[in-house]
């Protein structure tokens, strides 16, 4: 296993660049392996699959069977599916532990930020004037999804940031913090900060022309 650390050049973990002066660094964190592999991955309906073709298989094994080898003849035949349905679980989980640990989401005062992809690294900056409306999806042990909905013609490739979208909207994907743990928390983090920005006018100092006496003069 390598040390190297493909990450390295970030100023911070998880951001192209280092906050700007007032934005304040609220949350980060990355997907649960576990749920990740379930829920992404449908590590769940797998396992299922090749509990059912050892049952089938070892039935039929055992019908076909003389009575003195139906036993070693279920275990022979059961035993090949059941390696195979370990080996297929095994690469689930593997591909779910590399997208968790390639992930970072960030959450500011500003803005959320999602560094995702195992193979292709993307980093998605999202204020949160772009953002129309958050939704939980909050799940048994306290894991959840946090599906984002982006204002106006914004619009992003499906298959380019999954699983780190809210699943089955093809049309209008909804990038998305995937099955991050104590989710209900971390939404609330979300909301507060959101709220706090979008509610707070945006305040710029308007110069005046060359030349001209008038004073600096704020406009909202």
């Amino acid at each position: 296993m390598s040390d190297h650390d493909d990450f390295a050049f970030e100023p911070m973990p998880g951001l192209p660049a280092r906050p700007p002066a007032g934005e304040t660094l609220l949350w980060q964190g990355r997907p649960s392996t576990w749920a990740l592999a379930r829920e992404a991955f449908l590590l769940n309906w797998l396992a299922g699959y090749f509990a059912l073709v050892v049952l089938w298989r070892g039935w039929a094994a055992w019908s076909a069977a003389e009575p003195d080898k139906a036993v070693s003849a279920v275990m022979s035949t059961g035993l090949l599916y059941l390696i195979l349905g370990l080996l297929g679980s095994a690469i689930i989980v593997g591909l779910a532990w590399a997208q968790a640990r390639a992930t970072v989401y960030t959450i500011t005062s500003a803005r959320v930020v999602m560094r995702i992809g195992a193979a292709l690294s993307v980093t998605l900056n999202l204020p949160y004037a772009q953002l129309e409306s958050a939704g939980l999806d909050l799940r048994s042990g306290g894991t959840g999804t946090i599906a984002l909905k982006l204002k106006g013609n914004t619009r992003l490739a499906y298959m380019a940031i999954w699983p780190h979208v809210r699943p089955w909207h093809m049309r209008q994907p909804e990038p998305a913090l995937r099955c991050i743990p104590d989710a209900a928390n971390v939404a609330q983090i979300l909301t507060s900060a959101a709220e706090s920005r979008i509610s707070k006018p945006v305040v710029t100092l308007k110069m005046p022309e060359q030349g001209a006496g008038a004073a600096p003069q704020l406009a909202e």
